[in-house]
C-alpha cells in the first residue's frame, strides 16, 4: 500500500499518532482530537506545493507537523488556539426578521 493509501485508512487522531509512532497523552487527545486533526490539516495546507515528493521525506514532514499540532494542545487549549471559527466569533450575533418577511 502507498503512503497516501495508508493515510486514507486512518480515522482518528489516535490512529494518526500511532501510525507515526508518536508518544502522546491520551487525556490530551481525548479532549482535543478534532482540534489536533484540524490543526494538522492546516499545517499540511501551509506546506502545500513545498511537500517533498519522495515517500520517506514526506513521512517525516507529516510526522513533524502532526507532533507540532498535538504539542499545540499540550501547551495550550482549544479556546486559546481558536482552530475552529466558533471560537473566534466573539459575541453572539442577533438578527431581526420582520414577520412580513416570513412566507409560508
Amino acid at each position: 500500500m502507498s503512503f497516501e493509501e495508508e493515510m486514507e485508512e486512518l480515522e482518528s487522531a489516535e490512529d494518526f499518532l500511532q501510525y507515526f509512532q508518536l508518544d502522546y497523552e491520551a487525556s490530551v487527545v481525548h479532549v482535543n482530537r478534532l482540534h489536533i486533526l484540524q490543526r494538522f490539516h492546516d499545517y499540511l495546507q501551509k506546506v502545500g506545493t513545498e511537500m517533498p515528493e519522495n515517500e520517506p521525506a514526506k513521512r517525516a514532514v507529516y510526522s513533524k507537523l502532526l507532533m507540532r499540532a498535538y504539542q499545540d494542545f499540550v501547551e495550550s487549549d482549544a479556546q486559546t488556539e481558536k482552530v475552529f471559527k466558533v471560537f473566534s466569533m466573539g459575541e453572539p450575533q442577533t438578527a431581526f426578521v420582520a414577520l412580513t418577511d416570513i412566507q409560508k
